[in-house]
């Protein structure tokens, strides 16, 4: 192939490459990025749902345990109770 041909053609390509890029690609890299940050926002909002949810649940867990306990501590008392009328 005639190196005139080659120059001239990659003189063309150049300026071709550059417009693409200017017009398709650059853009789409936008969108990827706004998607990103969308999907990064999302995540941090699941994730502070999460914790709020986490936090009720430990809430409630020392609710049923001091139940638990001081029914616990009641029925011992009433055992022992019963154990001294029976004897």
């Amino acid at each position: 192939m005639n190196p005139g041909i080659l120059i001239a053609f990659a003189a063309l390509s150049i300026p071709i490459v550059a417009i693409v890029s200017a017009t398709i690609i650059r853009p789409w890299l936008k969108l990827k990025e706004r998607q990103m940050e969308l999907e990064a926002q999302m995540t941090a909002e699941k994730a502070a749902q999460y914790a709020g949810h986490t936090e009720r649940l430990e809430q409630r867990m020392r609710v049923l345990e001091r139940i638990v306990t001081d029914k616990g501590l009641d029925l011992s008392n009433e055992i022992e109770r019963l154990r001294d009328k029976v004897n």
